[in-house]
This record gives C-alpha cells, sequence and structure tokens, in this order.
C-alpha cells in the first residue's frame, strides 16, 4: 500500500471494495484474487525483502512434491530470511530464518531454496517415510530433481538443525529411480515387515524391448507391480499393462499386481500375497 501511496493513488482508492488484500500492503482486483499457491506466493513476492524465498513447505509443494494432506491444504506460504534479518510475520505467513544462504533457484520467477535443502527443511513437518517419499520422488526415473548423493551432502550439513535426526533415518532408505510414490510406500512396508527389499526399476530385456519392474526379486524372477488408477482408467495404458505383462511372464517371471486396497490396515494384503510367493529358504 505504501509504494501504491507513493506513486501516487489515494488512499480512499486502495479500500475499494473492489479490491482484495490477500497479504496487508497488497492490493488485487476483487475478481482475480489469488487461489492458486503460484499466485498466492506472486502477489507476496511484492513485498519480499532481498534475499528472501519461499521455503519449507511452501517450495516443496511449489516443486510438485508428494505431500500429505495437511501439508498440501496449509493457506499459511513459508518464507525465509537470512540472519540477521528478521523472520516476516503477518496474517497468511509463516516466517523462517536460516543461518546461512542455502543454494537457491527460480520457479516461474519465484525464489526457492535447492531441491535438497527444501527436502532437509521439511524434516521439521514430516515424518520419516513421509520423508523418504519425498526423497525417492526427488530421485526419480523420469526428469530427477536430485540424487541422493546430493540428499546425503545436505544431510551430512545439517549439523543439528531441527529435524535432522529423522533426515537421517530417512537417507537410510531413500532409493534412486522410482516412479511413484505409492510404489516408495509399498517398497517401505515391505521392508517393516521384514521381508527382503526389493529392487526398484528392475530391467528385463524381451524379445524387442526393456521392460522396467516397478519392484523385483531377480533371485526368484519374482516382480511386484503396483496399479494406479490410471492403469484402469486410461483405455491406451491398460492395453499397454496387458501386452507389458505378458511379455514380463513370457520371460519367466511371476507378476504380483497391488492395488491400493491392498495397501489398507498396514499392507497387510499385499505383504501376505509377496510373502506366500516368496521362497522359504
Amino acid at each position: 500500500m505504501g509504494a501504491a501511496q507513493q506513486a501516487g493513488v489515494p488512499r480512499q482508492c486502495l479500500r475499494r471494495s473492489d479490491l482484495h488484500a490477500p497479504f496487508r500492503g497488497v492490493r488485487v482486483p476483487a475478481d482475480s484474487a489469488p487461489t492458486e499457491l503460484w499466485e498466492l506466493c506472486r502477489a507476496y513476492r511484492s513485498l519480499m525483502p532481498p534475499g528472501a524465498l519461499f521455503s519449507h513447505g511452501t517450495a516443496a509443494r511449489l516443486l510438485e512434491l508428494p505431500l500429505p494432506a495437511r501439508v498440501t491444504a496449509d493457506p499459511v506460504i513459508d518464507v525465509a530470511v537470512i540472519a540477521p534479518a528478521r523472520a516476516p510475520r503477518m496474517r497468511g505467513v509463516r516466517g523462517h530464518l536460516l543461518n546461512a544462504p542455502p543454494r537457491t533457484r527460480t520457479l516461474r520467477g519465484l525464489p526457492v531454496p535447492s531441491p535438497p535443502e527444501v527436502w532437509c527443511q521439511l524434516g521439521i513437518v514430516l515424518g520419516v517415510d513421509e520423508l523418504v517419499i519425498v526423497g525417492d520422488a526427488l530421485s526419480r526415473r523420469t526428469d530427477p530433481l536430485a540424487d541422493p548423493h546430493e540428499l546425503q551432502e545436505a544431510v551430512d550439513g545439517a549439523g543439528f538443525r531441527p529435524g535432522v535426526r529423522r533426515l537421517r533415518q530417512a537417507i537410510e532408505l531413500i532409493r534412486a529411480r522410482t516412479d511413484s510414490p505409492m510404489e516408495s510406500r509399498l517398497r517401505l512396508a515391505i521392508v517393516r515387515a521384514g521381508l527382503p527389499e526389493p529392487m526398484v526399476n528392475y530391467v528385463i530385456a524381451g524379445p524387442a524391448r526393456t521392460y522396467h519392474l516397478d519392484l523385483a526379486y531377480p533371485h526368484c524372477r519374482l516382480a511386484v507391480e503396483y496399479d494406479g488408477d490410471h492403469h484402469r482408467t486410461d483405455r491406451d495404458q491398460y492395453r499397454l499393462d496387458i501386452d507389458r505383462l505378458w511379455q514380463i511372464e513370457a520371460q519367466g517371471w511371476r507378476v504380483i499386481r497391488i492395488n491400493s486396497s491392498h495397501l489398507a490396515d498396514g499392507a497387510r494384503e499385499a505383504l501376505r500375497r509377496i510373502r506366500a510367493a516368496l521362497p522359504s529358504n
């Protein structure tokens, strides 16, 4: 608002009913009030001092990382500044103070920390399994944003920051080249049940092409495939799945197909099927 008044805009004009104030000192037309996170952050951008950046859960959402609903539904945005600056305090903003400037990147004109730093910041927000799922997503097979080595370096440099104990537990469980959060949840359930850890995205050769198995036990030619809803609702995907699974089985592999219902009640049904298919010795 101060900038508008300095530009000669009368105070009464800034109080018009057709204007919306997403933050103190920011006015936008009421019919274009920000509703998406990107729009909300852009509205606040003009208030940010030099060196400030969007951080923690807000940065993770801007990076489109898989987060629990309590984070994605948070109406407050996270903004960090570097000491000795003072963390912002106003309605709709959660201020954070960083001891040193992190590596940063820009997303659609918005400053955020590097993905490994964002992952470390989530240590105060997420549990261990949730951190593993985000770490897997960062080091995913397609278009990865980081790799486990970079995440390990970030944890090694985390010192005694809040949440570091959970980060150290999670880094041991992160695996590169994953394809979906549900695959990560399934793998964690398998490990927590005391079953052998399967390999992630194991590659087998077919007669005309190679195939990636979600989770695999190569020693006994057992594949565990997670079927998300798109495998059922997308007609083309459904047809591809039929041919793909036929080719995998034609190579002598047994395929166990798992869906979300099998992950209920601590993944009891998924674990029962996998345990029954694994050799006893």
